[in-house]
């Protein structure tokens, strides 16, 4: 292990030394996308894997959406998993564990768990079909993860352009923060090392 630090020191250090290199990387397309919400300081428009190498207005607007979607659905994981965590049930379900144990826990309580299991399944089905723009009902979204469909406002259409684009770039950037956060929460757990506060003092 020692040997395998200092390597990676070794390689570090040397790095140090080499040349910089002049103007952008190819993790970026140049232009098109750089003013968009979400390419910001440090890394600005990101694309490592080139995904957008043919600057198709379309397929970013897609993989936009589906970053929102991935962010919002890992928001509320991260606050389901830190909730239950912290010893909160639904009345009944005291001894359920929680993390991915409570899966089988619920599997192996009988109808009344297996029942869980349906319900949270069709509340999934429900939620992908509901959360998407409604362009069969002549409904057009305003952007990618618009998904009001002329039903939900709260008051955002009384908001300015600029304090828009402010909500949607901190919707944006707490969802990244998100998918990292639960991420981590279940390698960890997988691993039997756990991240949450009471288990961090006795590592």
């Amino acid at each position: 292990m020692m040997k395998l630090v200092a390597a990676l020191a070794l390689v570090g250090s040397a790095a140090a030394f080499a040349p910089a290199q002049q103007g952008r990387t190819n993790t970026a397309v140049s232009g098109k996308f750089d003013g968009e919400l979400g390419a910001q300081a440090p890394l600005g428009f990101f694309d490592p894997l080139g995904l957008l190498a043919d600057e198709s207005q379309e397929q970013f607007d897609r993989l936009r959406e589906t970053e929102i979607k991935h962010g919002r659905v890992a928001m509320l994981a991260v606050a389901g998993y830190l909730t239950t965590a912290a010893g909160i049930r639904f009345p009944g379900c005291e001894d359920i564990p929680d993390g991915f144990a409570a899966f089988p826990a619920l599997y192996a309580q009988g109808v009344d768990g297996q029942n869980v299991l349906a319900q949270m399944a069709a509340f999934f089905a429900v939620a992908e079909i509901v959360n998407r723009e409604a362009s069969w009902a002549g409904v057009e979204a305003e952007f990618p993860g618009d998904y009001r469909n002329g039903a939900i406002d709260y008051g955002w259409d009384k908001l300015s352009d600029e304090d828009k684009m402010k909500k949607r770039a901190i919707e944006l950037n707490n969802g990244r923060a998100a998918q990292m956060g639960i991420l981590g929460l279940m390698v960890h757990e997988q691993l039997g090392v756990s991240i949450l506060p009471e288990n961090v003092s006795g590592l």
